[in-house]
């Protein structure tokens, strides 16, 4: 069956099969990513569509970040976000590797300091207490993707010094090793722009948008011991979360 007679023997909108064959050629790897799409033309000839249709599809794949577009050039397959689901809690680690990304983490710093107000009240600590920061620069196939900012009760924190933090989550740690079971997390998450410091650990322009989580981690016991500030580059990674619809309260 050619591409013509799968389109013309569907009942959806001509766009929507097209946009939909198309995004699945870029998710099987039929168009690699940064490659170069066959023109308005050519895919209205393969397809057996008018350019007007061809432009919806690629307009509404272009809202969707698969593709992005170079004036006078044509339209390029964006590269694919990793992601990583909400619903369940593990390291980044964890979750890139179970996808077959290569993860590799560059320390940059492992303190001991005092607590802000903030930190210590998220910590359920006192202001004054002494507490360890852990700064991880987060690489994804070989670029960096993450710059993830750890706060951790002093102890806790100093035990990690002996760790292999550049290739171990510090949540498989604190299972594994500590004997620390993880119960959950509240998360908080917006966007900034990228700051001097934050363009250059990221390798991105100063101004960019960042993604920024604010994540406060419970032990099985429901005690806070671990809360980061985590920055990603918008264009490499995003987070995935399904949710559905509670009944309505019965009066």
């Amino acid at each position: 069956m050619s591409d013509f007679d799968v389109i013309a023997t569907s009942p959806q909108p001509l766009y929507i099969q097209l946009k939909d064959r198309l995004r699945a050629r870029i998710l099987d790897g039929t168009y690699a990513d940064h490659q170069r799409l066959p023109s308005e033309a050519e895919l209205g000839a393969l397809f057996g569509v008018s350019r007007i249709t061809v432009r919806q599809a690629l307009s509404d794949l272009q809202r969707e970040g698969v593709i992005f577009k170079i004036a006078g050039k044509g339209s390029f397959v964006a590269r694919k976000k990793a992601q990583q689901e909400l619903t369940r809690l593990e390291g980044f680690a964890e979750a890139m590797a179970r996808q077959g990304h290569a993860i590799h983490n560059r320390v940059i710093g492992h303190r001991s300091l005092e607590a802000t107000p903030e930190v210590a009240a998220r910590l359920a600590l006192d202001s004054s207490t002494r507490i360890t920061e852990i700064r991880r620069i987060r690489h994804l196939d070989g670029e960096p993707v993450s710059l993830e900012i750890t706060y951790l009760p002093e102890a806790l924190g100093e035990r990690l010094r002996n760790e292999d933090l550049a290739r171990r989550d510090i949540f498989v740690i604190f299972e594994n090793d500590f004997g620390i079971p993880l119960g959950h997390a509240d998360l908080q998450i917006g966007a900034v722009l990228a700051d001097d410091i934050l363009a250059e650990a990221l390798q991105v322009a100063p101004g960019s948008a960042l993604l920024r989580i604010e994540r406060l981690t419970f032990d099985a016991q429901g005690k806070p011991f671990d809360f980061e500030y985590l920055y990603f580059r918008s264009e490499t990674f995003q987070y995935h979360l399904r949710i559905s619809r509670r009944p309505a309260a019965s009066d």
